[in-house]
């Protein structure tokens, strides 16, 4: 499997909510952070952006997304000094997927989505984002993103038989394409995986290492699979990915290594033997070093952390879990 589709498959991507906002003027909406990413698009008017990861407002006009990471807070508003409402009490009162908010004034339309994930396995993808991304409709990503976001809204609209699947599919691929549209536009030029992953002369020895994490790679090894020298290979790799190739191997290990303490029962031993150590003495030493407590800590902060988010302990980053029977109203 590529390296980024298993990245993908493993973060477990879930559609939490999708929801039309149709605001006039006056209207301002704040979204607190929350442990979940969220996409949005103004679909038509225009409104002003601030948030804390800005070093000035924007303005945002009809055919605009934004990708925004987990923990970020922004405000939307039709013009600075307008009130500014939770977006909890705008979705709260939304009947179905439409929501309200602001007085009778010019109208914007906001199309909001917000999605739940792994977070430990999301953390290589996401390490490459800024917190807060704009997307431009005028390239192919933003005119793919848009085609995308006008399916959901007409499977949305129509209320058909299997209406709600159909919709919690198209919305994952929405936000794979949002992510792929950053990507194309922020690892342009960049140094990381996923820049040494694009360049040929690198991109068979790294799929080859990512399908076979355990297997006792060297750099030897790996430049034969590139067909390179060893020296050649090694100068290419840093200046791309910007570490070294068993450097950046024992990363990948330590991220793999997270995902089954987080996701399995797997002992640590068994842990060591599916990411390349031969012990879990050997692991957990590496995995110390890097993450600055042992695997069983890790598992159990990992743990925690997830049934303090309310997923139930699967793991999975989420907003907090309404109350028990109530229905999921949180933005």
């Amino acid at each position: 499997m590529d390296p980024v589709d298993e990245l993908l498959t493993t973060m477990k991507i879930e559609n939490s909510r999708y929801v039309r906002v149709d605001a006039r003027a006056p209207w301002g909406i704040s979204f607190p952070p929350r442990h979940l990413a969220r996409l949005l698009l103004i679909s038509s008017g225009s409104c002003r952006l601030t948030s804390d990861v800005l070093t000035e407002p924007q303005h945002l006009t009809a055919g605009d997304c934004l990708l925004v990471r987990a923990g970020v807070d922004f405000t939307l508003q039709d013009a600075p000094g307008s009130e500014a409402v939770d977006c909890d009490g705008v979705f709260a009162r939304a009947p179905g997927n439409v929501a309200r908010a602001g007085g009778d004034g010019e109208l914007t339309e906001i199309v909001s989505s917000r999605f739940a994930f792994d977070a430990a396995a999301a953390e290589p993808l996401f390490a490459l984002l800024p917190p807060l991304f704009r997307l431009r409709p005028d390239n192919t990503s933003g005119r793919l993103l848009r085609a995308t976001f006008d399916l959901v809204a007409q499977e949305s609209e129509a209320a058909g038989i299997g209406a709600g699947f159909v919709t919690s599919r198209l919305s994952d691929v929405l936000f794979v394409q949002a992510l792929r549209a950053c990507w194309a536009t922020v690892g342009a030029g960049s140094v990381g995986w996923l820049a040494a992953l694009r360049e040929p002369r690198l991109s068979v020895a790294m799929e080859e290492m990512h399908a076979d994490l355990a297997h006792p790679w060297t750099v030897d090894a790996l430049a034969r699979k590139a067909g390179m020298s060893r020296s050649a290979f090694a100068a290419l790799f840093k200046e791309k990915a910007g570490d070294t190739p068993l450097s950046y191997l024992m990363s990948w290990r330590m991220y793999r290594a997270k995902v089954l303490l987080r996701e399995t029962a797997l002992s640590v031993q068994e842990i060591a033997v599916r990411v390349g150590y031969d012990t879990g003495t050997a692991l957990s030493r590496a995995f110390a070093r890097r993450e600055g407590m042992s695997p069983g800590a890790w598992r159990q902060s990992a743990v925690g952390r997830a049934a303090g988010s309310g997923d139930g302990g699967n793991g999975r980053e989420k907003a907090a879990a309404p109350e028990r029977g109530a229905p999921d109203r949180t933005a």
